[in-house]
């Protein structure tokens, strides 16, 4: 099954649902004992627990009584354990006399050489950025990868919005987020601040969510299983054509490039067949032999799918062959000039009921929307998504695939290698080979992003690339995923 991201509002519900866990303190004893667990595992990874020296910024309410009482379980394994109370007058009193009782510190301030510091000052009802009193405590310290101390956050890293994962400043950024029960929209869309996030097992479930709190868009990201169980391979019965026949119009005579990574990350993509239609043929035939092409629509055969847009051009032959390829019942992938022709003739896509995927990145997005992505990347997705009845995916570090109905498959690329230019050609290759296959376009787009980051890790191995670089690491990448199947 999909990872499942909640609202602030759906981990309400998900809390009250327990019941008696919530209101007698269950829950919270649940939450500081894993907060606790994941802290000593890893202090005794970077040399052992006794004497280790942790510090702790305690904020009012609940967040900071799950710290508290963290700390006190810390306190207890022989942890040097001092606290910051930012509200002295707000601190969860449960916690606070927990923590005392175990022999925990309370100063003004945080000492200098700590391990570790526990960011306890707000959780999912937190909005905007830290307050002046936390911002000045977490300024002191020096950057983890600079020999600082680690920062682990309860819930949520402070001054991130647990909806929209907007990072507001000054925001704490975590080494480690620990979550409770199912984890948290900011846990995908604010992946950079979290650091690595671990969930704990509280005793709650998002089965408990009422369709209510379903209004807003609805998070999900898949598993490597799931991309590797969903990607095409040849079955004894299957031939070329079965396999899906993935049509690609990209490129031009001047500007090959396009054309080449497109129609070349279709053909890596899959087992099918490619076919390529545009001026760019020889060019994408001497780099490619085992592509079909053609020069003009009139003379291509049979295709399951279309790509339609990278370096194609924006002029009266672009708006030809898009309202052609739109008019049809066909899959179709609109992608780059394709997006800025659709931007002006909305027409073309709005209700098509075959099955269609854009794929802009930010600033195309804003000429497709009328208005720029803004701070709520989100919402902004499957607004478009709902409005228009097509399948939109927001290309970024977090990558967002909105379906017609507002529900948000995302991915975290893990890192902006991908960032260079003709990559999003090749990550329309991948995903219109997919949508030829049979795959519809929402898990198309999903997974063929989780393919491009992946090559594109692969690729660099911490140094920079170009997009020939991560399309020549495209297959390493589904045989990686391919591969933890044979190893769960």
């Amino acid at each position: 099954m999909p990872i499942r991201y909640l609202d602030a509002e759906a981990v309400r519900q998900a809390e009250a649902a327990t019941g008696d866990l919530l209101t007698g303190g269950t829950l919270m004893r649940r939450a500081s004992a894993g907060v606790a667990a994941v802290i000593l595992r890893e202090l005794r990874r970077t040399g052992g627990c006794y004497g280790r020296r942790v510090g702790i910024v305690v904020g009012a309410g609940d967040n900071g009584g799950d710290a508290l009482h963290a700390g006190a379980v810390l306190a207890r394994r022989g942890v040097a354990c001092t606290a910051v109370l930012l509200a002295p007058e707000k601190a969860h009193q449960g916690g606070l006399a927990a923590y005392r009782n175990a022999g925990g510190r309370i100063d003004d301030a945080l000492p200098e050489g700590l391990d570790l510091v526990i960011d306890g000052v707000v959780g999912i009802g937190g909005r905007g950025p830290l307050r002046q009193g936390a911002a000045a405590v977490f300024a002191r310290l020096t950057p983890a990868e600079s020999g600082g101390p680690l920062i682990v956050s309860v819930d949520l890293p402070s001054g991130v919005d647990a909806d929209t994962g907007v990072v507001h400043d000054p925001a704490v950024r975590a080494s480690i987020t620990v979550t409770f029960g199912v984890p948290r929209n900011a846990h995908l869309l604010a992946a950079p601040a979290c650091g690595r996030v671990e969930v704990v097992d509280i005793g709650i479930s998002a089965d408990a969510v009422t369709s209510n709190a379903d209004a807003a868009p609805r998070l999900s990201s898949l598993t490597d299983a799931e991309v590797a169980r969903c990607w095409p391979v040849p079955s004894p019965s299957d031939d070329k054509y079965s396999q899906g026949v993935v049509g690609v119009i990209a490129g031009s005579a001047r500007y090959p490039g396009a054309a080449i990574l497109a129609t070349g990350a279709a053909v890596t993509a899959t087992s099918g067949m490619t076919r390529y239609v545009g001026t760019a043929a020889d060019e994408v035939v001497s780099h490619y032999p085992e592509v079909v092409a053609a020069r003009t629509l009139d003379d291509v055969g049979r295709v399951q799918a279309w790509v339609v847009g990278p370096g194609a051009g924006t002029d009266d032959d672009a708006l030809t062959v898009l309202r052609a390829l739109l008019g049809t019942d066909l899959p179709v992938l609109v992608d780059a000039d394709g997006l800025t022709v659709v931007a002006e003739h909305p027409e073309l896509v709005v209700g098509r009921t075959a099955p269609t995927l854009l794929t802009p990145h930010a600033g195309e997005f804003a000429r497709l929307a009328g208005a720029e992505v803004g701070a709520d990347r989100l919402q902004a997705v499957a607004d478009l998504a709902t409005r228009w009845r097509v399948t939109v995916l927001l290309k970024g570090r977090i990558t967002l695939v909105a379906d017609p109905t507002g529900a948000v498959l995302g991915n975290d690329a893990g890192g902006s290698w991908a960032a260079t230019a003709g990559a999003g050609d090749v990550l329309s290759g991948i995903a219109g080979a997919l949508l030829a296959a049979g795959l519809p376009p929402q898990l198309a787009g999903a997974a063929a992003a989780r393919v491009h980051a992946h090559a594109a890790d692969l690729a660099s191995r911490g140094a920079p690339i170009g997009a020939s670089n991560l399309l020549g690491a495209v297959r390493p990448a589904i045989r990686d995923l391919r591969d933890t199947l044979s190893a769960g």
